[in-house]
């Protein structure tokens, strides 16, 4: 009976791995890029990155908001770019600054609740909340809800880029 040891295997996929290499190098140049490096390789193959994608263009940040079952004028979507702000949402300067106020390096400013706290058993009402976009340079997509006072307080963190549902002061 015929036995496949790890000296043998080892064996097998280093001769495997040297045939490809060989396979590669005659089937002409190969070109090769590395981070943070920019030049011609003597057989004129450039090692410059590939050109930026329009998708991959950010202008400042941009977030959309969907608001429902707020009420009023609070219900709908609204864009906000900030840095330099501008957008169709009621107040852009303070939404802006609302977010900026909570974004920390390390942390996701948009984190959803931890699971496993305690959180206070009142209910905040039936306003939902979408946020999509970039921040940061990073993707954003977070559901914003107001069921607990731990989901009420993320909630309120984000005013005013999400509408003041908080009981007026009397």
């Amino acid at each position: 009976m015929f036995q496949v040891t790890p000296l043998r295997r080892l064996a097998v996929t280093a001769s495997a791995v040297c045939a490809a290499v060989v396979a590669s190098c005659a089937a002409g140049p190969v070109t090769v890029a590395y981070a943070g490096t920019t030049g011609v390789l003597t057989d004129g193959v450039s090692l410059a990155p590939p050109p930026v994608r329009d998708e991959d263009r950010v202008v400042g940040d941009h977030l959309t908001v969907t608001v429902r079952h707020a009420g009023g004028r609070a219900d709908g979507t609204f864009e906000v770019y900030c840095h330099p702000g501008r957008g169709s949402h009621p107040d852009v300067g303070s939404a802006c600054r609302a977010v900026d106020r909570n974004t920390r390096w390390g942390r996701d400013a948009f984190a959803p609740v931890p699971g496993g706290g305690v959180c206070t058993m009142r209910y905040g009402g039936p306003a939902t909340a979408h946020v999509t976009g970039r921040w940061a340079g990073r993707p954003v997509d977070a559901t914003y809800y107001r069921s607990n006072g731990c989901e009420i307080e993320r909630w309120d963190r984000l005013v005013p880029l999400l509408p003041d549902l908080r009981p007026a002061a009397r």
